[in-house]
């Protein structure tokens, strides 16, 4: 395992352990959550450098991603 993909898999616990915790969510819906997410995807590129950046940096940065999907949602519906 690589230094970036051990990062990763750290931020991925730790994104997921925000998501019960703030949006009292199950295991399995965080998980699917953040492993379905666009930001899931940049971090995973390291390209992006995302990688650097603090596991909470990276949970606002999926929250945000989510009231942006909300947005698009609800301009769809109306």
């Amino acid at each position: 395992m690589s230094e970036i993909d051990y990062l990763n898999e750290c931020t991925s616990r730790d994104v997921i352990t925000m998501l019960v915790e703030q949006r009292q969510m199950s295991i399995a819906d965080a998980m699917d959550l953040w492993y379905n997410s666009r930001t899931f995807d940049n971090l995973m590129n390291p390209q992006t450098g995302l990688y650097f950046q603090s596991p909470v940096y990276i949970y606002d940065t999926l929250e945000q991603e989510l009231k942006t999907k909300k947005i698009e949602t609800e301009k769809r519906i109306n």
